[in-house]
């Protein structure tokens, strides 16, 4: 269940506010993988310790020595996790988001209009830069990298060279992710209420038409939040 325990005086107006565990949930990723890329970590190779630290630095100062995220590392990570999911390495995607760094002169380039639009050619042309075109398949990952952006930017919305809003469910104008809005919960767009509580008052009064009567929300905005939290659960 998505809570949204904010402590007090965190500057999360207008950012988001995540906790590792309610991004994993939202992006379907591991919690562990969001701690590695975002907290950094060794490992051993032969005799030699190798650091990989952070991707980036988070929006929001951790808390009580936990991570803590605003929505355009959410939308980040989305975006690393299509490119993981589509067969690249997390090598890779780190020095694609190093170079795309200074093509977007931003910290969090994949959450940019820029990306948006150039982002298959930054792609190639980091893999050049680090020498990796030599040994990957370029045919196969320029149609690997334009299906990526595609699809991830469809269901975006960028306001002022940045991603502002997410349209988690099918793309469909009726759940929202936007950061000024609730904390960044995700939310039935034309009343605001979290989908979470929409769905646990659905398991409790079994009635759409009851929920729909007792937040005074439509049957269709009920309908959409309950498969949108059970989208999330599968």
């Amino acid at each position: 269940m998505l809570q949204t325990a904010v402590h007090k005086d965190s500057p999360t107006l207008g950012i988001g506010f995540y906790t590792v565990p309610e991004a994993a949930r939202l992006l379907k990723i591991r919690p562990l993988n969001i701690r590695r890329w975002l907290g950094g970590y060794s490992y051993t190779q032969g005799e030699k310790t190798i650091d990989m630290p952070p991707l980036w630095t988070p929006q929001l100062p951790s808390y009580d020595h936990h991570i803590e995220l605003g929505f355009r590392d959410l939308i980040e990570l989305r975006v690393i996790k299509s490119f993981l999911d589509a067969g690249l390495s997390i090598l890779t995607v780190r020095n694609c988001l190093e170079y795309a760094r200074e093509c977007a002169s931003d910290d969090r380039p994949f959450s940019t209009r820029r990306f948006r639009t150039d982002g298959r050619t930054i792609f190639l042309e980091s893999l050049r830069r680090t020498g990796e075109d030599e040994v990957l398949d370029l045919k196969s990952h320029q149609y690997a990298i334009k299906k990526v952006i595609d699809r991830t930017f469809k269901d975006l919305d960028i306001s002022r060279d940045i991603v502002t809003r997410w349209r988690p469910f099918e793309g469909k104008q009726s759940i929202v992710i936007d950061p000024k809005r609730a904390f960044g919960q995700p939310i039935a767009n034309s009343y605001g209420v979290p989908t979470i509580v929409l769905a646990d008052a659905m398991k409790a009064e079994g009635s759409v038409e009851h929920v729909s009567r007792l937040y005074d929300v439509s049957p269709s905005a009920v309908r959409d939040a309950v498969k949108f939290e059970q989208s999330l659960a599968a």
